[in-house]
């Protein structure tokens, strides 16, 4: 967040990171704000895209999740490839990163073998040189 924050806007942020659905109500109740005082930072926050969206979070059942750390031949072009990686099915989230290597993918599947063809499709990717995956073993929040 790039933008100067007023401290109950953090706050406000903190309570929806925590849980979205939270009423205005209880929002307003627990940093000292009326309803439609939370609503229109809210709405605030929205505008000026410090709040880019609001999403769902679905309980799918057991998942396995990993990071596949991605170098990418210097020839190659990192949004060709990282445009390949997202019709992979399993990889959720990609980030272009500095260091070693270029793009950090999480991947999720319901199971470690559906993880181990995700890294297969991953490694025939014309232009990753290579790939280094770490299974997640837990979430901690």
């Amino acid at each position: 967040m790039s933008k100067e924050l007023h401290d109950k806007d953090r706050k406000i942020l903190e309570i929806l990171k925590k849980n979205s659905k939270t009423p205005l109500v209880e929002i307003g109740r627990t940093i000292g704000l009326s309803e439609s005082a939370v609503r229109r930072r809210i709405s605030n926050l929205e505008n000026s895209k410090i709040i880019k969206r609001f999403t769902v979070e679905i309980d799918s059942g057991p998942v396995a999740k990993a990071l596949s750390l991605i170098s990418i031949n210097p020839s190659s072009l990192t949004p060709q490839v990282a445009n390949n990686l997202k019709a992979i099915k399993g990889v959720e989230v990609i980030y272009e990163i500095t260091g070693q290597y270029d793009i950090a993918a999480i991947l999720s599947a319901t199971n470690i073998s559906d993880i181990n063809s995700c890294i297969d499709e991953i490694r025939r990717i014309d232009g990753v040189s290579d790939s280094n995956t770490i299974i997640i073993l837990r979430e901690l929040r």
